[in-house]
């Protein structure tokens, strides 16, 4: 027992470098100037090579399998905290200290590279940059499938996604993508034969977006004295244990957009500010992998705020914000508009039903990228005819293409697919928690969200990583991730059925 209390000191030890590094990320998103971007990237290097020389340290290895053998002792949070422990010492392990080190410079730098090139159009000014991450992840991969005895991208997924393989996101995305055309096109067919959508017109002032957009966090349940709301350049959630940042991009010709992005990252921050509070600091205690943590963002966005329950109440908040006038701001209008299916160019502004296409191109690049079956040079040809193909789009410019996205660039490779494995999680959490308590539905439409936060609460966020991913969306619905659930629910809000 005295072993793995000493585990849990370095572990907490580590876990506050890693806020450290999370609040530093946050400000180079927001508010760092540009001139900073060297002194950031060296602190960023410093402290990632830190908390992995102490994730490493001698005798680590030797400190779990002592507790590993007194295990008999510990409770089921004990030995889960154990087991994730041992999960995160292989990972940090396997990957030498100077190789985590340059990783972290060369994002640095490619994030900053990236803003300028994303705003240009300007791939080229990327590539080299992009070239040098993608070097590094492939070499981390490979190194954490040695040790993990997987393959390089599921060793990556691995990272993002504890137990998560390629041969179980295949045959998900190999039925979506069958699916998907003709349910885009019957989605639209049907579009025509109701009424007209009415407009919105702007400008919609942006103190105005935001002090709605806070007004619905708290109505969510946000917590402001654990957390705020900034502006970046690609909405995110982020920040540290106790302090949840969340951004936003503001439009003021669509408000609809940066509403619903918010509400997204409000989910993502509900799942942090909703953490044990007893294993904040231990690595049981985290969020249960990205699938996990899409599902909350994508439940609060997708499945609640576009229904038609939310609309209601959120119609007469808007108008009176905005000072709109006539048709186009009634709960009916404004609810079309919030489920209107038309292929886009952008994957963060995608419908319901057109959003995983987008996932489906980039996991489908990415996988090749990694195994060396596309050069880097060749990205931006092969996105777009991967988006002409499952979408009938023609990709005008890099900016609405392959470079609208910071994951890549910020080294996030393996993390695109949990986004549709989250909406699939989403729509199975939500239909179960609805089904076990018939006041969900009805509190959103007068935009009481204490119901549904609770199942949440209960089912979800407190949960941490005591189960595997499996085990918690089991306990929490009665079965497995399946499509099923999903495609049902696009049917029913899409296409009447």
């Amino acid at each position: 027992m005295q072993v793995y209390r000493s585990l849990e000191e370095r572990f907490a030890r580590i876990s506050s470098i890693e806020d450290a590094i999370g609040i530093l990320q946050w400000d180079s998103e927001t508010m760092m100037p540009e001139g900073a971007a060297d002194g950031r990237s060296d602190q960023l290097a410093t402290l990632k090579g830190i908390a992995h020389e102490m994730l490493t340290a001698p005798g680590m290895g030797e400190l779990l399998a002592e507790a590993d053998q007194d295990s008999g002792q510990l409770d089921d949070w004990q030995r889960a905290n154990l087991r994730e422990m041992r999960r995160i010492y292989v990972h940090a392990s396997a990957v030498p200290a100077d190789l985590v080190e340059a990783s972290s410079r060369a994002v640095s730098k490619s994030e900053l590279v990236w803003r300028e090139a994303r705003q240009n159009g300007d791939f080229a000014l990327l590539l080299p940059h992009l070239a040098q991450v993608l070097s590094f992840q492939r070499q981390i991969g490979q190194a954490k499938g040695e040790a993990l005895e997987l393959s390089l991208y599921d060793a990556l997924l691995d990272s993002y996604d504890p137990g998560l393989r390629q041969e179980t996101i295949d045959p998900l995305f190999t039925e979506l993508g069958a699916e998907l055309p003709a349910l885009i096109q019957e989605a639209q067919e049907r579009q025509k034969d109701l009424p007209a959508i009415h407009p919105l017109n702007g400008p919609f002032p942006v103190d105005d977006q935001r002090r709605i957009g806070e007004q619905l966090m708290k109505a969510v349940g946000f917590d402001f004295n654990q957390g705020r709301l900034d502006v970046s350049l690609h909405p995110f959630c982020g920040g540290s244990t106790g302090d949840v940042r969340i951004t936003t991009r503001d439009s003021e010709a669509n408000f609809m957009s940066a509403l619903m992005g918010v509400l997204h990252e409000t989910g993502h921050a509900l799942y942090e500010q909703g953490r044990p509070e007893k294993w904040r600091r231990q690595p049981v205690g985290l969020a249960r992998g990205m699938s996990m943590h899409e599902s909350q963002s994508l439940l609060i966005e997708m499945q609640a705020c576009r229904s038609q329950e939310f609309v209601t109440y959120l119609a007469p908040l808007v108008q009176e914000t905005f000072q709109g006038e006539g048709a186009a701001w009634s709960p009916e209008n404004l609810h079309r508009i919030l489920t209107k299916v038309e292929p886009g160019f952008i994957r963060v502004d995608a419908d319901e039903i057109t959003y995983p296409a987008h996932i489906l191109v980039r996991y489908k690049l990415e996988t090749a990228l990694i195994a060396g079956d596309l050069q880097i040079q060749d990205l931006p040809a092969a996105f777009n005819e991967e988006v002409k193909k499952l979408l009938g789009l023609t990709v005008p410019n890099d900016s609405l293409g392959c470079l609208q996205d910071i994951h890549w660039p910020g080294g996030a490779w393996g993390y695109f697919p949990t986004y549709t494995l989250g909406a699939m999680t989403a729509a199975q959490l939500f239909r179960a928690a609805c089904q076990a308590d018939a006041g969900i539905l009805p509190g959103l439409s007068k935009g009481d969200f204490a119901p549904l936060r609770e199942w949440l609460r209960a089912n979800v966020h407190a949960k941490g990583s005591l189960m595997t991913t499996d085990q918690l969306l089991v306990a929490a619905t009665g079965r497995p991730l399946t499509a099923e659930v999903f495609r049902t629910h696009l049917q029913e809000r899409y296409l009447g059925r």
